[in-house]
């Protein structure tokens, strides 16, 4: 996690003395590869809140979508600072900055991946998912995601502050504790789900969201594996020994291993999700609670779309009765002006043939 874009310098913040991920960025290679990333992080933020939006305005809450959003915001904010660190690289502030925002982002999609794995037990197994304990890990859990993050960026912010040897070896040992919990905590997902599906089970799944179960299933082993190769790979590396800047740059440091294992991967999980429309598969009704909520919440509020069906049928045949009953009230009135007009006609015609109406006496 050490930022990738200090020079050497008379006082702290130091420059890293060993290699990490990427290596030294060049301006003519890093500029351009992040400065696309942006623009496709941009894209991705702009589809997820756009479909956020969209569920809200027809009342369908959906957090992961602002989630998604969240996390491709964080990941502009990471390449504009990248970018910035590079074009400055004296700027030492600026590439701790770049590094921490790497590093942290990832952990959004690694808590959606998490959720959704949970939805999926409790559709399998809801007597499992629901209980007491399982639910209690999962928020610990949270936590414990959030305090290793603070851990991370306060032991990556100290390590460039100072020199003692003691010091920057309790930092390095912090960091590879993050990495590892971190890689541990994106793998989750994947045991949790092939575990739902080889469990036995009493009875048929309780059905959320649309489409197939074998579809979301598939759809998150997949998203959970992208995100999965990377943290691995980054806590591998990690691990192993560090190589001093006076030697050559070992193999596994290289820039397209960087751009693979952190921006490629993420980004291809951020429109994997989109394209799926995991706002429609891993929806659940609200307020479900407990064993049988997803079934019986999803059937209550079909019947109230139904019902609002048939009570829309109903006011549009009332509609049409009243439509028809005026017409024929007007057909009427009409009848009644023709025949008063054809009595006016024929008193005329009488009166004609008299001779014209009769004329007043003066007394």
């Amino acid at each position: 996690m050490a930022p990738q874009g200090s020079t050497q310098n008379q006082g702290p913040p130091w420059a890293p003395f060993v290699w990490a991920l990427g290596g030294i960025p060049e301006k003519n290679v890093d500029i351009p590869i992040t400065a696309v990333f942006l623009f496709l992080f941009i894209v991705g933020a702009a589809i997820h809140m756009t479909i956020f939006q969209l569920n809200r305005r027809r009342r369908h809450k959906f957090l992961p979508n602002a989630l998604l959003f969240g996390f491709c915001m964080a990941r502009i904010a990471t390449c504009v600072l990248r970018i910035a660190s590079i074009s400055l690289p004296t700027d030492a502030q600026l590439a701790i900055a770049a590094s921490i925002f790497v590093a942290a982002g990832v952990l959004i999609i690694f808590i959606i991946n998490l959720i959704f794995a949970q939805r999926i037990i409790r559709s399998l197994h809801p007597m499992l998912g629901w209980h007491i304990i399982p639910s209690y890990i999962v928020r610990v859990l949270y936590v414990l995601i959030g305090l290793t993050l603070a851990v991370v960026i306060t032991a990556t912010v100290q390590s460039f502050y100072t020199l003692r040897p003691r010091t920057r070896t309790i930092d390095r040992g912090l960091q590879l504790y993050g990495s590892t919990f971190l890689c541990i905590v994106s793998f989750l997902p994947i045991p949790f789900t092939i575990g739902a599906l080889v469990l036995p089970r009493k009875g048929p799944h309780e059905k959320f969201g649309q489409g197939r179960l074998r579809t979301k299933v598939l759809a998150l082993l997949t998203g959970s594996t992208l995100v999965c190769l990377g943290a691995a790979y980054r806590c591998g590396t990690s691990w192993k020994q560090p190589v001093p800047r006076t030697q050559p740059m070992p193999a596994y440091f290289h820039k397209a291993a960087f751009y693979i294992f952190n921006f490629a991967v993420e980004i291809l999980t951020v429109y994997l999700y989109a394209i799926i429309r995991v706002d429609l598969r891993f929806w659940i009704p609200n307020g479900a609670k407990g064993p049988g909520s997803y079934e019986a919440q999803r059937l209550s509020e079909k019947q109230d779309v139904e019902l609002g069906g048939q009570k829309q049928n109903e006011e549009e045949g009332m509609m049409s009765q009243d439509s028809a009953a005026k017409v024929e009230s007007e057909e009427k009135l009409g009848d009644r002006k023709v025949k008063r007009q054809r009595s006016k006609e024929e008193e005329q015609a009488v009166i004609d043939r008299l001779g014209g109406p009769p004329k007043k006496t003066e007394v």
